[in-house]
């Protein structure tokens, strides 16, 4: 066999051989929080302080993909079309506790990296505290009962 048709015919079995083992790999375990991480209460008080500490950690690595003013949509994320959810909408963050929120920036999600031990528990607190702050309060007026 001529050299050409066996190098052909090795990257051909090379290729075959990489997309069988693709095919075989097992979907990505589904996301949980530990219940014992959900209920985590947060134990910072989202002073001006707070809050003036969640906004450096998040400028630096959250606004990226989330956004300046995290509307979800950081060039990061427009990159990797990725949707992330609007921080400034008040109920995009209903469903998960600051527990959640912790954990989820602790130990990442998705294609979200983790922050493992580079951040401080009281670092992580303040960015829980700057992400709340983000949503747009209702100043519309309440209906009276």
């Amino acid at each position: 066999m001529p050299k050409f048709l066996r190098v052909l015919s090795i990257l051909l079995l090379a290729g075959y051989s990489a997309s069988a083992q693709d095919a075989q790999k097992p979907a990505p375990a589904e996301f949980k929080i530990p219940p014992e991480a959900s209920k985590l209460a947060n134990p910072v008080k989202p002073t001006p302080a707070s809050l003036a500490q969640g906004k450096k950690v998040y400028d630096v690595d959250c606004a990226v993909c989330h956004g300046q003013d995290g509307d979800g949509k950081g060039d990061l994320a427009a990159d990797m079309k990725s949707k992330l959810a609007d921080y400034r909408d008040p109920g995009a963050l209903k469903e998960f506790t600051d527990g959640d929120l912790f954990y989820i920036i602790k130990n990442g999600k998705g294609e979200m990296p983790s922050e493992g031990d580079r951040a401080k528990p009281d670092s992580i607190w303040n960015l829980v505290n700057y992400i709340h702050s983000m949503a747009k309060k209702d100043s519309s007026p309440k209906p009276k009962q």
